[in-house]
């Protein structure tokens, strides 16, 4: 190990010029993107449920009616079934994700010298200054609500709130408000959407101390200041909103920066710390501003920087909801695919590492989305199935959470994997922490009954058939996306139906779900010696596509493995060789790297990690892009990486602790302290050349089967005992 400590932060010596290099802040509601300029400086305001009607029509389609002779077509050998199962609409986007406005400080110019802006992962605080002129700016996890203290000697500002970000549609029907105040002045913006009742409204209380305010519509002329305070909060809403009941509610709030910064800090601080990671990278490297480090892709100081980062990130996307697309931050109103919960693979690389990495937080805003969801998930279910239980949709905005988008190109309705996959990070959780949410164990169930009702067809051998099937967003060669016996789907079905067993165990339902899932067909090896993608005979694998979902058996499922099924994890292995990249999506590489971590090939993790530090995809501020050279501004890279290197390093599940199954030779030497296990155990890890030591903090008493490049052998870890394990080198 080096001296020094890895860095958790990130600054550069130039405010932002563009709103996707704008450092970050954000409490899982609120979020701000603060550019930095002394001068002119802009704080973009965003906020989870701002999503801007668009028209759609958000009832699922109703198909059930015609289900049975759709499954008779494709049984019958019709590979193009499937194609016009749909109700005729055209493919409707969910509800795009878009900023509020701008917080807008004007400043005259002057000699600015010695400029620097941070951001402090530990506290949340993005800070810029320069020549005595200081603005600090954080997202309260205590108070919901956005701060942002300016000082400096005898302050002049104008402050506006602004709502001309890009994409704004014309039609936006904008009222602005201005009251002074005894403390300063009271400002508010309405922005109603066009053709809608909706309107969001964001209001600022600005606290002036040693200075005058003067109104100067739509904003304040401050003069002769020592500092400023302003308080923002966004809500969207119907009718108008209360903007005096909202001013109160601020002013209420304590009046100082410091106590509302403790306020919060206690909080994030207490999540934020709970995992480091150390690469051992030089201080040199570690002190150079993020941009600089950008231009070193393979340097260990901008990985552990990027590790800090994403888990900053994520947390601070992470509380009403999950991250979306964007995490929580946009500064245009035109989001690529709407900002949505994109969940056939996004939203789950995103939230992968919350369990090992000790972010709670992310686990309970995914729980929030879909419990809130779930009736929506009923509906679907019986619309376009006719089943009991729940199917959760591809995409959704947060407001609604049916199955409306979908097209033949991706007939996205028909993909009833999707509850599975996004209640395995629940289970996790819950494995985690030794305790069975009751809602996770409902959802299951219901789940469950949805299997019960809708796998009633069969092979010639007996065998249950998916029937339709899908392979987010992949087709056969030769066929259409509509078809049968997906990987994924088969894998989701008997993990969903042996999971909800376990949560209701000693139930007649219980040997109902085991029963049902002991029908379900094994997995099919091609002739290229791969795990194909669809286990119906005839069915060719199509191996350039970013997805990868037909190896959900391998990540984030245990169905998989090289322990306990060689020849399976094998194939899968094969599988993963033959997979293309195709467009270069960010989310395909690290899913990529997931994957390989799980087979234990380090090359192909370093292969995948490289062409993702290689490609250009992280802004200045270290979020990231969907495709190289910062193109379409997303969250997945960013998101995703803390997982990756986690899984390269420590694995576990209730049963079993992996070490070090995939550490690439450019990381020699490192620590990763706190990372959490599924059979309830912290860990800490230290490595060299020279072998590797793992400090083992059981929460509850159990026996694991432990595994490392020596072989396995057995551990019993008792409760309150601390087990030590010291590795030879590998």
């Amino acid at each position: 190990m080096t001296a020094s400590a890895p860095v958790h932060g990130t600054w550069e010596p130039y405010p932002a010029a563009r709103w996707e290099d704008a450092f970050l802040s954000g409490n899982g509601r609120h979020g701000a993107l603060v550019l930095g300029d002394p001068h002119a400086e802009r704080v973009v305001v965003t906020h989870h449920t701002l999503v801007r009607p668009n028209g759609r029509d958000p009832r699922p389609p109703q198909l059930a009616d015609g289900l049975p002779g759709l499954q008779d077509r494709l049984l019958a050998g019709d590979v193009r079934a499937a194609e016009d199962f749909t109700d005729g609409r055209p493919l409707q986007w969910v509800q795009p994700f878009h900023p509020a406005f701008q917080v807008r400080l004007g400043r005259p110019a002057d000699a600015c010298h010695d400029y620097r802006r941070d951001v402090d992962f530990t506290t949340g605080v993005v800070w810029a200054a320069c020549a005595g002129w200081t603005s600090r700016v954080f997202v309260s996890r205590a108070d919901d609500v956005i701060v942002q203290q300016v000082t400096g000697p005898g302050l002049t500002l104008d402050i506006d709130l602004d709502p001309r970000l890009p994409g704004a549609p014309a039609g936006l029907g904008i009222g602005h408000g201005a009251v002074l105040t005894p403390e300063g002045a009271l400002l508010s913006l309405r922005a109603r959407y066009p053709d809608s009742d909706r309107a969001c409204t964001g209001v600022t209380r600005i606290t002036v101390s040693g200075g005058t305010a003067t109104l100067v519509p739509p904003g304040v002329h401050i003069e002769g200041a020592r500092s400023v305070l302003l308080l923002t909060r966004v809500h969207r809403h119907t009718g108008e909103l209360d903007v005096v009941a909202e001013g109160r509610a601020l002013r209420d709030l304590p009046g100082e920066y410091d106590e509302l910064l403790d306020r919060h800090t206690a909080l994030h601080r207490t999540a934020y710390e709970r995992v480091t990671l150390d690469l051992a990278a030089d201080p040199a490297q570690r002190a150079l501003p993020g941009s600089e480090l950008l231009q070193q892709p393979r340097g260990t100081a901008l990985l552990e920087r990027l590790f800090a980062a994403g888990r900053y990130h994520l947390l601070s996307a992470s509380g009403l909801f999950p991250p979306r697309l964007t995490g929580l931050w946009t500064g245009d109103w035109n989001t690529a695919w709407s900002g949505a919960f994109t969940n056939d693979a996004n939203l789950n690389l995103q939230t992968a590492s919350a369990a090992a990495a000790a972010l709670p937080e992310v686990t309970e805003a995914l729980a929030n989305l879909v419990h809130r969801r779930l009736p929506d998930w009923r509906d679907n279910a019986r619309a376009i199935f006719g089943t009991r239980g729940a199917v959760a949709p591809a995409h959704t905005d947060g407001e609604s959470g049916h199955s409306y988008h979908y097209s033949r190109e991706y007939p996205l309705h028909l993909w009833t994997a999707g509850a599975d996959w996004l209640l395995k990070p629940l289970v996790d959780h819950d494995e985690t922490h030794g305790t069975r949410d009751p809602r996770t164990a409902a959802a299951l169930a219901e789940v469950a009954l949805f299997y019960e009702d809708f796998l009633t067809r069969t092979d010639e051998n007996g065998h249950l058939v998916v029937v339709p099937s899908y392979s987010p967003e992949n087709r056969p060669a030769g066929a259409s996306w509509g078809t049968l016996n997906a990987a994924m789907d088969l894998s989701a079905a008997r993990h969903a139906l042996r999971t909800a067993a376990a949560y209701h165990p000693d139930t007649p339902e219980a040997a109902r779900w085991h029963a049902l899932a002991d029908r379900l067909p094994p997995h099919r090896i091609n002739e290229d010696g791969a795990l194909a993608e669809w286990a119906w005979p005839g069915l060719a694998d199509s191996y350039d596509h970013r997805h990868l979902s037909h190896l959900y058996g391998v990540w984030p499922l245990d169905e998989i493995t090289p322990y306990d099924s060689p020849k399976l994890a094998a194939a899968a292995h094969r599988a993963l060789e033959l997979r293309g990249a195709e467009n270069d999506s960010a989310h395909g590489h690290l899913h990529h790297a997931l994957v390989a971590a799980r087979l234990r090939d380090a090359d192909r993790v370093a292969h995948a990690l490289g062409q993702v530090l290689d490609g250009d995809f992280f802004h200045a501020s270290l979020m990231s892009a969907h495709y190289p050279k910062r193109d379409v501004y997303n969250a997945d890279a960013a998101h995703t990486l803390p997982a990756v290197l986690i899984e390269m390093l420590v694995q576990s599940t209730p049963d079993r602790l992996v070490l070090l199954p995939a550490l690439p030779t450019a990381y020699p030497e490192g620590a990763l302290r706190g990372v959490r296990t599924r059979f309830g155990a912290e860990l800490d890890l230290t490595w060299t050349r020279d072998g590797a030591t793992a400090v083992i903090r059981p929460g509850r008493t159990h026996r694991v089967e432990l595994r490392t490049s020596s072989g396995a052998e057995s551990l019993l870890l008792v409760a309150g005992e601390d087990h030590v394990l010291t590795l030879r080198a590998w």
